[in-house]
């Protein structure tokens, strides 16, 4: 390992669980996870999600997970390692390949950061409380339809995630022991807070009321798959790195299961607040961005000490947001320190700075980054999920596969194991992607 693309490894099961969770749990559990499930159905969204996370952790996060650490780099050597089995010309085929998913991370960050920029103007203006007297729906639109509205807010949210990165796995595994710990705790005491609103009994029957007849509906399985995947940051490039930090001696298979059963409890705490409080409102669950910026503010503005509980939700959604924002560019920084390894860390998180605020200044209205991200989120990412499921379970030795996911396992996996990788995974993660690229579907 080259002491410029990797500051070290995860010092223990724990930190590392907290980061890769901290990726996992962002935009797609706060808002993207309550508003799928208010439009599909309740309690059946739910089962259906909870198999799929089942699944999907279980042997593709797990596989993301072994075969950075086999690989012991990311995205783009991982690739190459995978596919050097068949050849010389194959190799250099997944060398190439591996840039599609590199790609995904990148530009997925770029929108991201500025959905984070709103995040942080809507932290600023609970603290000072003019949040909490607003028109919140002229406020929202005030910044949201404007260019170069969140500026400075869009420069700290950049600058300051790749600082958190300077010293690697080390640096991304303290602010994560930090910053989710919190992120629970903060949501915990609002969904206490939610529960008290008179008319949210209803809500939680919606959401743990399984109608049957909902789970007859194809779309209500296709759209629980798309979240769950999505919500494990499996994506093809992100976990590797994650992976390559990890000690020989860890149990991969055990770590995914502790960070889908994190992430899950994330999902449901997130849909706790919510959907209750929409309920309790008579407001659309599934309104998206607007559901952070224009309803849950409004709702904060009518309760007891609604400008504390505001200044709470938002400090746990920059959380959530900068852990999800360190993954990304740490996927695509690993990979840029190992391709041209004269680079210094430094200069590669200086040259991610550049590209993220270069282009993303550019796009802060939400009418700019929302197709931006629905492009990525229909085309790039489904694409490069599949890459990845495919390299792992039909191009990669299963003997390699099979001995890394083994490695440090109490009970090591075997052919039912690559079985479901080969014949269920991969035709989940084909079914997503077509969806998404004949249906313009965006998860």
């Amino acid at each position: 390992m080259s002491s410029k693309g990797k500051k070290g490894r995860f010092t223990s099961r724990w930190g590392f669980v907290l980061s890769a969770v901290g990726s996992a749990v962002g935009m797609a559990n706060v808002w993207g996870f309550p508003a799928k499930m208010g439009s599909n159905g309740g309690g059946a969204f739910l089962a259906a999600y909870l198999v799929f996370i089942a699944l999907f952790s279980a042997v593709g996060l797990c596989a993301e997970y072994a075969v950075g650490r086999r690989a012991r780099t990311g995205t783009l050597g991982a690739y190459r390692m995978a596919w050097a089995s068949r050849g010389t010309g194959a190799e250099k085929a997944g060398s190439l390949l591996g840039w599609l998913p590199l790609a995904g991370s990148m530009c997925i960050a770029i929108g991201y950061a500025a959905i984070i920029a709103y995040v942080l103007k809507a932290f600023a203006g609970a603290l000072s409380g003019s949040l909490m007297t607003a028109d919140t729906a002229a406020w929202f639109q005030s910044f949201s339809t404007a260019d170069y509205s969140v500026v400075p807010f869009h420069v700290i949210v950049v600058v300051g995630t790749l600082l958190t990165l300077l010293l690697g796995a080390h640096s991304i595994e303290r602010t994560n022991k930090v910053m989710m710990p919190v992120f629970f705790v903060i949501f915990v005491v609002l969904a206490v807070r939610v529960a008290l609103l008179p008319g949210a009994g209803a809500g939680y029957r919606y959401m743990f009321s399984c109608r049957w007849e909902e789970l007859l509906d194809p779309m209500v399985w296709v759209w629980a798959m798309g979240q769950a995947f999505f919500s494990l940051s499996i994506t093809g490039s992100g976990m590797i790195v994650y992976g390559a930090y990890l000690g020989r001696e860890m149990d991969v298979a055990a770590l995914a299961r502790q960070t889908a059963l994190f992430d899950t409890i994330a999902a449901l705490v997130a849909a706790l607040v919510i959907i209750p409080a929409c309920f309790a409102y008579g407001l659309d669950v599934g309104a998206g961005p607007s559901l952070l910026f224009v309803t849950l503010p409004r709702i904060l503005q009518d309760i007891p000490l609604g400008q504390l509980f505001a200044i709470i939700l938002y400090t746990a959604m920059v959380f959530a947001g900068v852990s999800s924002l360190q993954n990304m560019f740490e996927a695509v920084g690993e990979s840029l320190l190992h391709r041209f390894p004269k680079l210094a860390r430094g200069a590669v998180l200086a040259i991610l700075c550049a590209i993220c605020l270069g282009i993303g200044l550019h796009m802060e209205p939400i009418f700019k980054w929302g197709p931006w991200m629905d492009i990525v989120s229909i085309y790039i990412i489904p694409i490069g999920a599949t890459l990845g499921a495919v390299s792992w379970f039909w191009v990669m030795p299963r003997k390699d596969l099979l001995d890394e996911v083994s490695r440090g396992a109490k009970k090591a996996p075997g052919r039912l194991w690559y079985g479901l990788g080969r014949y269920v995974y991969v035709p989940c993660a084909i079914i997503l992607c077509c969806v998404a690229l004949f249906m313009k579907v965006a998860f």
